[in-house]
C-alpha cells in the first residue's frame, strides 16, 4: 500500500499571505512548491492530497484537521522564513513537534538535500508550539524553504526551483525507503470511561513531548 502524504502549502493566500517582502508573498511561493513537490510524490507512486491547490480561506486547525481526516501517514508543510530585518538571515530549517520516530532523520534529510542545493542549512527545530505540528496525528514537518527576505535565497528559489522541489521530495522518499520495513509499535497509555479523565492525560503527555490521540473503543 502506498504512503500518503499530505502536502500544504502555507498559508493560505486570502486572509492570511504569510511574510510579505516587496510585493512578494510568501503563500505564492509555497503554493507553486508544495504543487512541485506533490507531483514529485505522486509520479513516484505516493498517494498524496493537498491541504491547497489556490487561495482559499483556511485555517492551520483546518489544514492538521484535514490531514486526520484522510488517514494520512505524512504531514508536510511548506514555508518561507523572515527575519526581523532584510538580509539579516538565510538558510533553510526543518521544524518538527518532537525528535521522536521518522521525524527527526527526515528533517535532517531534507535539509541535507537543500544544502545540496546551495542553501545555508540552519537545523532542525523542535517546535511544539505550531499548530499543524500539534494538532497532526501523524508524523509531521514544517521545511522552511529559504528566507523571503534574502536575495540570496530567493536567487536559489527561483532559479533553481525545480532542484528545491526535488531535494524537498528526495529527503522524504528516502527517509521512508530507509524506514520500510522497520515495525511500529504503539503503546496505549489508559483506558478510561470519563471524557475529561483521557483529554487530561493526553495534554499531560503532549508536555512532556509524545505524539498523543484519543480513540473511542
Amino acid at each position: 500500500m502506498a504512503y500518503k502524504i499530505v502536502i500544504d502549502a502555507g498559508h493560505n493566500g486570502l486572509t492570511d499571505p504569510g511574510a510579505v517582502y516587496n510585493g512578494r508573498r510568501e503563500s505564492d511561493d509555497t503554493l507553486r512548491l508544495a504543487n512541485a513537490v506533490g507531483k514529485i510524490l505522486s509520479r513516484s507512486g505516493y498517494d498524496v492530497v493537498y491541504t491547497r491547490t489556490g487561495d482559499i480561506n483556511q485555517s492551520v486547525v483546518q489544514k492538521a484537521q484535514l490531514a486526520n481526516d484522510e488517514d494520512a501517514d505524512l504531514f508536510v508543510s511548506i514555508h518561507r522564513n523572515m527575519g526581523n530585518y532584510p538580509e539579516q538571515y538565510n538558510g533553510v530549517q526543518t521544524l518538527i513537534y518532537d525528535r521522536s520516530g521518522i521525524k527527526l532523520p527526515m528533517a535532517e534529510k531534507i535539509n541535507e538535500e537543500l544544502e545540496e542545493v546551495g542553501f545555508r542549512n540552519i537545523n532542525v527545530d523542535v517546535r511544539p508550539d505550531l499548530a499543524v505540528l500539534r494538532r497532526t496525528k501523524m508524523p509531521a514537518l514544517l521545511v522552511e524553504a529559504g528566507f523571503l527576505d534574502s536575495q540570496k535565497d530567493n536567487q536559489l528559489f527561483d532559479e533553481r526551483f525545480d532542484d528545491v522541489a526535488e531535494a524537498i521530495a528526495d529527503g522524504i522518499m528516502d527517509t521512508l525507503e530507509d524506514q520500510k520495513g522497520r515495525p511500529l509499535y504503539r503503546v496505549q497509555v489508559g483506558a478510561f470511561r470519563n471524557l475529561q479523565n483521557a483529554v487530561e492525560l493526553e495534554q499531560e503527555l503532549k508536555r512532556l513531548g509524545y505524539n498523543t490521540w484519543i480513540v473511542t473503543v
